[in-house]
């Protein structure tokens, strides 16, 4: 096998193949891949609503309207709910927490990732792998200060 020319191709590829063995491991959860995002978010802890929805626009590069669809979705599940921060209104709006099953579920998706991460990941050496994820990390700099210089018409 040759060894093959570091391309946005190559990228897309392992990308591509790698998110469809996760959509395939979250479908009999009824999880889409952008509610397995925000789930993975929110099992850290309550997000301000706006803060989750700009992380998530920030991730998966789509606007506030599909992420506001995604975490009404999760919310619609039972998986999330909102609640008001304090008791009282927060400058980031309501705080999106994990229920009981949203928690159970995000632990089921994470036990799914590590199984997927040790099957691709686990004989590639450790140095090999510090590369890559190096490299990976620039591109992903890159690619974001070029869309953040784009006007948002060109999106």
């Amino acid at each position: 096998m040759s060894t093959p020319t570091l391309t946005g191709q190559v990228i897309g590829q392992a990308h591509y193949a790698t998110r469809a063995l996760l959509e395939r491991a979250a479908a009999p959860l009824g999880v889409s891949f952008g509610q397995v995002l925000a789930l993975n978010v929110l099992a850290g802890g309550p997000v301000e609503r706006d803060r989750l929805v700009q992380r998530i626009t920030g991730t998966l590069k789509v606007d506030a309207p599909a992420v506001q669809e995604i975490i009404a979705g999760l919310v619609d599940a039972g998986l999330a709910h909102s609640a008001a921060v304090d008791g009282g209104a927060s400058v980031g709006g309501p705080e999106i927490r994990l229920t009981d099953t949203g928690r159970a579920v995000q632990g089921r998706i994470a036990k799914a990732v590590g199984d997927i991460t040790t099957r691709l990941y686990g004989d590639i050496p450790a140095d090999e792998a510090a590369t890559v994820a190096r490299v990976l990390t620039l591109v992903t700099q890159r690619a974001n200060a070029e869309l953040a210089a784009l006007p948002a018409s060109s999106m």
